[in-house]
């Protein structure tokens, strides 16, 4: 009977199993992800080589001149070593880590997600997802409160492959799309675009400015692709009052 376990266990039947609680699964970047790992051994006696945590999202990344949703894994954390689990037998692994400064906020499309799994050698190793869901932190939402003001409008947010001077430890940017609708950018822009790099100080902002053509000069220019400025600045939690009056005059500079 116990080679036949043993058998069912490699495949996945009877195996060990494990499941993740997470304490607050609302978290602003930065603040610690914490929460207790279960792990319920199954029929027979198994070797569990490590228990590790993954954080995840998606992104769209194009191939092959399509547009394809592709998965980045934005963290990594080991709980354990090698350790010896009972047939039923119950542990509990308490876990803290901190939420990276860089993680997506999760709005639109975006989800962010923890997958817990069990190494376990010569068998199906189990495995466990939890979504939590990131909000944007003070400097970021401060930003996000005062293009609201100025009247912009959002249309789309979505995480989208870096490239160039973008491209940072992650394979991804999270781009924020506004549309002016109200307020004094509404007849002299077309659109404005948004990066947020947060840090630990705050966040650089980088915005692309996409002017309103006007005549044929403006025409020409955006026919060229001419009409975009790219503008960057930083912004620490210092600058929170003066967050509407510091953009405003940002993108008044290059519309």
């Amino acid at each position: 009977m116990s080679f036949v376990n043993k058998l069912l266990a490699s495949v996945g039947i009877g195996n060990a199993t494990v499941d993740t609680r997470i304490h607050r699964d609302k978290l602003v970047p930065g603040e610690n992800v914490e929460g207790v790992v279960h792990i319920r051994g199954g029929n027979v006696e198994q070797n569990i080589d490590g228990i590790y945590l993954k954080l995840y999202t998606t992104y769209i990344r194009e191939m092959n001149d399509n547009k394809i949703t592709a998965s980045a894994e934005i963290g990594r954390y080991q709980l354990t070593q090698s350790f010896v689990i009972q047939a039923n037998e119950v542990k509990e692994i308490p876990f803290s880590f901190q939420l990276p400064y860089d993680t997506p906020i999760t709005v639109g499309r975006t989800r962010v997600w923890v997958q817990t799994g069990l190494d376990i050698k010569s068998a199906v190793d189990p495995s466990d997802l939890d979504y939590i869901d990131v909000e944007p932190a003070p400097v970021v939402k401060a930003l996000l409160q005062s293009i609201s003001e100025l009247g912009f409008r959002l249309r789309n947010a979505d995480c989208e492959e870096a490239k160039g001077r973008y491209r940072n430890r992650l394979p991804f940017i999270q781009e924020f799309e506004f549309l002016p609708t109200s307020g004094s950018f509404r007849q002299r822009l077309d659109e404005l675009e948004v990066v947020f790099l947060p840090d630990a100080q705050g966040a650089k902002v980088v915005l692309e400015v996409d002017r309103r053509a006007r005549g044929f000069s403006g025409f020409l220019s955006e026919a060229l692709d001419m009409d975009e400025t790219i503008v960057t600045f930083h912004l620490t939690e210092n600058d929170i009052p003066q967050c509407t009056q510091i953009l405003q005059s940002q993108i008044a500079r290059y519309s």
